[in-house]
Order: C-alpha cells, then sequence, then structure tokens
C-alpha cells in the first residue's frame, strides 16, 4: 500500500467500512423483507415489493436527494433524529452507509427471496404438525435452508455499496477524508489535470475489491449448498 497516497488509503479504509456496515444492518431486515414477500399474502405485498426494488430502477441521485430531503437536517427525520438524539447522517459518513445500504438493499432481498422460494413449505409444514412454533420453524428449518442465498445477497451487496456513487454524492457530498469514498475518489481524480495516473489505481483496486467479492460469493454458496444438501 506505499504506493498509494495518504488520501487515497482513506477512501478505501472508509469505502470498505461503510460496506461492511451497511450490508451489516441491512441484512436482518432484508431476511425479514424476503420472507414477507415469499411466504406471507397481505394487503400492499406488491406495494412492498415495488418500493424494496425501487432503487433499482430510479437514478442513484433522485435516491439521494430524497434521502438529503428526508433524512437532512431540515429533513422530517432527519430533524427529529438530530433534536432527539444528536444524529446527523447528512454529510457524514453514517449517511454514506444509508445510501449505500439503500441501493444494495434490493439486491440482498433478490438474492435471500430466490433461495427461499426454493425451500419446500412442506418442510415448513412437517415441523409445525410436531407442534413447533413459527419463530422455532424459521430460525431451525427456514433459515439454515436458505443460507446460501442469505451469503450471496450479503456479498452482493457489500460489493454494491463498496461502488455506490450517485446517492451517495448527492446526500453526503465528496469531502477528502470523512466522505470520500473510493468511487468519489475516482471522480475527483479525474476532474483534475495529472489524476489520472491515480484514478486508474483505484479504477484496478475496485475492479480487485468486485472481483473478488464475486468469487467469494460463488465459493460460499456452493459451499453452503452442500453443506444444506448434505444435512
Amino acid at each position: 500500500m506505499t504506493w498509494l497516497t495518504p488520501q487515497e488509503i482513506d477512501a478505501i479504509a472508509l469505502s470498505l467500512r461503510v460496506a461492511f456496515w451497511a450490508t451489516l444492518f441491512s441484512l436482518p431486515l432484508a431476511i425479514l423483507t424476503a420472507h414477507a414477500l415469499a411466504r406471507w399474502r397481505f394487503p400492499g405485498r406488491q406495494m412492498l415489493n415495488g418500493l424494496v426494488h425501487l432503487p433499482l430502477i430510479l437514478p442513484p441521485v433522485v435516491t439521494g436527494y430524497i434521502l438529503l430531503l428526508t433524512f437532512g437536517t431540515r429533513g422530517p427525520v432527519g430533524a427529529f433524529l438530530q433534536d432527539h438524539f444528536g444524529i446527523v447522517l447528512a454529510f457524514r459518513w453514517t449517511g454514506a452507509a444509508l445510501a449505500a445500504a439503500i441501493m444494495a438493499f434490493p439486491l440482498m432481498v433478490r438474492a435471500i427471496r430466490l433461495s427461499l422460494d426454493a425451500v419446500d413449505p412442506r418442510l415448513e409444514q412437517a415441523a409445525g404438525t410436531l407442534g413447533a412454533s413459527r419463530p422455532w420453524i424459521f430460525a431451525t428449518v427456514t433459515l439454515p435452508l436458505m443460507l446460501p442465498g442469505i451469503i450471496t445477497g450479503a456479498i452482493l451487496a457489500f460489493a454494491k455499496a463498496m461502488g455506490e456513487f450517485g446517492a451517495t454524492i448527492t446526500f453526503v457530498s465528496n469531502i477528502p477524508g470523512q466522505t470520500q469514498t473510493l468511487p468519489s475518489a475516482i471522480y475527483a481524480l479525474i476532474q483534475v489535470p495529472g489524476g489520472e495516473s491515480a484514478a486508474l489505481r483505484l479504477v484496478l483496486i475496485s475492479v480487485a475489491i468486485a472481483m473478488a467479492a464475486l468469487l467469494l460469493s460463488e465459493w460460499l454458496s456452493r459451499k453452503a449448498a452442500r453443506r444444506v444438501a448434505g444435512a
């Protein structure tokens, strides 16, 4: 890493931190949402499905602007968090994590839901006939069987969060050392004369991280699938 400048190292480290927390905090909600969409029938189910996948369709800048209006210091949620808890998300790295989590959430939910759709509901029904409660059935039957999808979704979401740019720069700007993630650093470098070589270094690092995430996702999901099949 000695061939990287301190600013470039900060951008890589911040991107890793943002992606980690974005994935960690959104994973439980993604599991619950995927389970609700796959197994439950309730009014507004299609509306929920549309809202979950909306970030995939909207331009990322639009998503970032909506976050700014909602979670900014003058937004309804942002003002409440600041006044009552002293939490500020706009123009902070925590806001970058929120933006990355929202943009990556649809990929995570979709991967988990596809895995859950492959689980035979009769296995859950059989556990229910033996007297198991719904939470126990989910924890001991459903969750282990959908593990490959959870692993795949989490790693893909991590990779997506690492590469998030549009929503992040709109919501938290591009402040070196504070909110400048890897994509933002690349964008800043290509705007200045002589920054092409540094931008290329970061591009190569981005490609390496993305490829590593995809390969790791494939390997872990296959390993989890063999373990489930063996069980």
